[in-house]
């Protein structure tokens, strides 16, 4: 299997949008936009990440196919990570890849991330890659349609 990350392209957002409104993804992920169907605020949102030269996002693919994205996001010194991963390709150590290779471009440190205090698959992924829990929190999460316990993670040196 080959893991490699590459810019955004035009013709991934399709693909972006379907993996993004799947349900059980949508539940997993948890902390979603409240309408993960509107087309017009996904395409703004994109438009956003991919002209902005303090977002990192990259294409994840798979064997050349387009499985995902990940990116680091945010002001100096309170970025962020966030990944997401067509749920068929959950389980093979696609989003730990896709992460590792991520942090070797994007050197800054301390980074974070947030992630569902039950998401045991992204919580390994996030640990896997040296990240600790640092806080917690507790918010709605659109995804889920409820207040959810979330759990801080953060990437020092």
């Amino acid at each position: 299997m080959d893991i490699a990350l590459r810019p955004v392209h035009d013709s991934d957002l399709p693909v972006f949008f379907r993996q993004f409104n799947d349900p059980e993804s949508l539940r997993m992920a948890a902390f979603t936009p409240e309408d993960p169907a509107d087309r017009d605020r996904f395409d703004a949102k994109w438009a956003h990440i991919r002209s902005s030269p303090e977002i990192a996002a990259r294409t994840v693919l798979v064997d050349g196919d387009v499985v995902g994205s990940v990116s680091v996001y945010g002001e100096a010194g309170e970025r962020e990570v966030t990944y997401w991963i067509d749920r068929a390709y959950w389980g093979r150590g696609i989003a730990t890849a896709a992460l590792r290779a991520l942090l070797t471009e994007v050197t800054e440190r301390p980074l974070y991330a947030r992630a569902a205090a039950d998401n045991a698959g992204s919580l390994r992924v996030l640990r896997t890659c040296g990240f600790e829990v640092t806080g917690k929190a507790r918010g709605y999460a659109a995804g889920r349609g409820e207040e959810t316990d979330e759990l801080v993670l953060s990437l020092e040196g």
